[in-house]
């Protein structure tokens, strides 16, 4: 079924399809970061289906796996295989075990951990969307940056009101390496 959204997405994507000359440098850095982190959180709720057996949770992983998949196919129509990262292996292994460890620990380790990534995700669609704006750029590439950033909002929102109870030490511990990974990551995909 086409949805208005994906009927959007579509024509954002042939709007965005354009010679490389068009965008500066710093562009194809970030989109490459973009596909990195696209692939990783289709691999991070890979990691809580193979792991997690709460009903709730399985539910949760494969509606916000079907939106990631999604941004990873418009991404990846985009991005050349030439200009993605060369750690793709790399950013799969580390979203599944991103995904995997908080679904052994249970569905709040599972929501938190979603509210964590979905929380950085947010603010680095934002800058990137900032920057565009700031520099005239692309406004079609503008708006899908900014559909794809009001997913993760979504889907942080959603792990926000699911969640029961406040992480105790060790989660929230937890939640601090997933935050500060995620930025690790952007920073090495935006170079290889």
């Amino acid at each position: 079924m086409i949805t208005a959204q994906s009927e959007l997405c579509l024509e954002t994507q042939r709007a965005v399809s354009r010679p490389e000359a068009d965008w500066p440098v710093w562009v194809w850095a970030a989109l490459r970061t973009d596909h990195a982190g696209e692939t990783g959180a289709v691999w991070i709720y890979r990691g809580v289906l193979a792991t997690s057996r709460d009903p709730e949770v399985r539910a949760f992983a494969r509606a916000h796996m079907d939106t990631e998949s999604r941004h990873l196919r418009e991404v990846s129509a985009i991005v050349p295989a030439e200009r993605r990262s060369r750690l793709v292996w790399l950013w799969r292994i580390l979203g599944w075990m991103t995904g995997a460890v908080p679904g052994l620990m249970g569905r709040d380790a599972v929501f938190a951990t979603i509210e964590a990534v979905e929380t950085f995700v947010d603010q680095h669609y934002q800058e990137q969307i900032d920057r565009l704006r700031a520099d005239n750029g692309d406004t079609s590439l503008t708006s899908m940056l900014d559909g794809w950033r009001q997913d993760e909002v979504a889907h942080r929102n959603d792990a926000s009101h699911r969640r029961q109870a406040a992480p105790g030490i060790m989660l929230a511990a937890w939640t601090r390496l997933v935050s500060a990974g995620s930025a690790f990551a952007v920073t090495i995909a935006r170079h290889v």
